[in-house]
C-alpha cells in the first residue's frame, strides 16, 4: 500500500509561481512519482513525472515552466511552477506508480485545486 500527502494549491494571479508537494508512504519500492490534473469538464492529464531511473516525461504545454525534484530514498516529488497561465487552473493529484508502465498499479493523492486568475 502507498498512501500520499500533499500540500500547496491555491490561488495565483498569472505569471505567477506556485510550489506543490507530495510525500508518499509505504513499503513498496516506487517506480516513479509525478503529477497529473484534471480541468473542469475534462480528462485527468499527464503533467510531468519522473522515474527512479531519472526519466522526465512531461506535457508539451507545461514544458520550460514546470519542473519536477524528486527524492527517491524519501519518497518526496515536488513540482515548481512557473508563468502560470489561467488554463493551468485544475485539481492537480499527486501519483506514484508500482511496477510497470503498462501494467503498474497506480497511486492517487487526493488532489489539490490550483487556480490561476487574470
Amino acid at each position: 500500500q502507498v498512501q500520499l500527502v500533499e500540500s500547496g494549491g491555491g490561488l495565483v494571479q498569472a505569471g505567477g509561481s506556485l510550489r506543490l508537494s507530495c510525500v508518499a508512504s509505504g513499503s513498496i519500492f516506487i517506480n516513479a512519482m509525478g503529477w497529473y490534473r484534471q480541468a473542469p469538464g475534462k480528462q485527468r492529464e499527464l503533467v510531468i513525472t519522473k522515474s527512479s531511473d531519472g526519466r522526465i516525461d512531461s506535457a508539451d504545454s507545461v514544458k520550460g515552466r514546470f519542473t519536477i525534484s524528486r527524492d527517491n530514498a524519501k519518497n518526496t516529488v515536488y513540482l515548481q511552477m512557473s508563468s502560470l497561465r489561467p488554463e493551468d487552473t485544475a485539481v492537480y493529484y499527486c501519483n506514484a506508480r508500482v511496477g510497470g508502465r503498462v501494467n503498474g498499479v497506480h497511486y492517487w493523492g487526493q488532489g489539490t485545486q490550483v487556480t490561476v486568475s487574470s
